[in-house]
């Protein structure tokens, strides 16, 4: 099974910042994405949060939390 490209680099993205609390963490990788990523690949990310959360990590979707409530 191929992971969409989103999924996989906001892994990525978290796994920079799982040394920090949690809060932080989500928010640090909530503001990465909001400044580097195009609207649409935030729009596919959250989208896909929303409905299948298999193969996020939990970091991810406290970010998707936080972007969800600055759109």
């Amino acid at each position: 099974m191929t992971v969409p490209p989103q999924i996989r680099l906001a892994n990525e993205i978290a796994i920079q910042f799982h040394h920090r609390s949690p809060d932080e963490a989500a928010d640090a990788i909530a503001n990465h994405i909001r400044m580097f990523w195009d609207p649409r690949m935030r729009s596919e990310l959250i989208a896909r949060a929303e409905t299948d959360t298999a193969g996020l990590d939990p970091l991810v979707l406290d970010a998707v939390r936080l972007l969800k409530k600055l759109a």
